[in-house]
């Protein structure tokens, strides 16, 4: 019997271990569009963002990504998105928001968002998650790669600027991505940039036959370097997050070129 004690008492601190560790947890809710979801593997090799983005941490550290293809902000909560994150959301987690792409396609009704819902959209989503004294991170979408000549790339984002009014209005930490990604595209120029967005050739890729040609969204090389590109921005704001990176393998710390 009193061996038998000791193994339920060695059981239950097991447990109570376990369960102390899965508290401490902290959950990145992510809500936005295509450019930074998950994707069908129909869709490979597009990839959103947010994917690469959830192996920067460690187990302290879950990202759970609910952005979701063509939708925009109305669609999100119409559709019981944003209710999922919410029934879920904890104190402490943070909730990354990016849209506009879908927002501002007036051809698009199924989704199209006026400006003034949309910035409605954005303060709602900034304050629901401050009232689950949670912490929202508010982006603006990134940027469509079209060059107007050799070494710009065009603005295609009218609701842009109004994530920026929603950012200073809240006061909420923002990064704004429209630029960062825009400035990163255009210094590659044409050629190189197109390398990181969907465009294979007719005949290699069995998901694409006749090829695509595609400047919104990411492969996975995009995708990687503008989730390095998020990280970057974090750790100038000496975000929190930036804290519970993983540990990197000692062999990678050897530089090599």
């Amino acid at each position: 019997m009193r061996k038998l004690g000791k193994i339920l008492l060695a059981g239950a601190a097991c447990l109570m271990a376990h369960t102390a560790v899965a508290a401490e947890v902290t959950r990145v809710f992510m809500a936005g569009d295509s450019t930074m979801a998950i994707k069908d593997v129909k869709d490979y090799p597009e990839t959103g963002w947010g994917v690469p983005f959830a192996y920067f941490f460690d187990d302290s550290v879950q990202v759970d990504n609910r952005a979701k293809n063509g939708r925009s902000t109305r669609t999100f909560i119409e559709e019981g998105r944003w209710k999922g994150i919410m029934d879920e959301l904890k104190a402490g987690d943070f909730v990354v928001i990016q849209f506009g792409h879908n927002d501002e396609s007036e051809s698009k009704k199924d989704r199209y968002t006026t400006p003034e819902q949309y910035k409605a959209n954005l303060s709602r989503f900034i304050n629901d998650v401050r009232g689950a004294d949670a912490h929202p991170i508010l982006m603006s979408p990134i940027t469509r790669r079209y060059f107007d000549g050799e070494n710009t790339i065009e603005h295609t984002h009218p609701y842009a600027p109004l994530v920026r009014e929603v950012a200073a209005q809240e006061k909420v930490l923002f990064i704004d991505m429209e630029v960062v990604t825009r400035e990163y595209f255009q210094a590659m120029g044409d050629r190189d940039s197109a390398l990181r967005f969907m465009h294979i050739a007719p005949g290699l890729h069995p998901n694409y036959p006749v090829g695509v040609r595609d400047n919104t969204h990411l492969n996975q090389m995009g995708a990687r370097e503008v989730a390095q590109l998020v990280l970057a921005e974090l750790k100038k704001q000496d975000h929190p997050l930036v804290k519970h990176l993983r540990t990197p393998d000692p062999k990678h710390l050897a530089l090599k070129y």
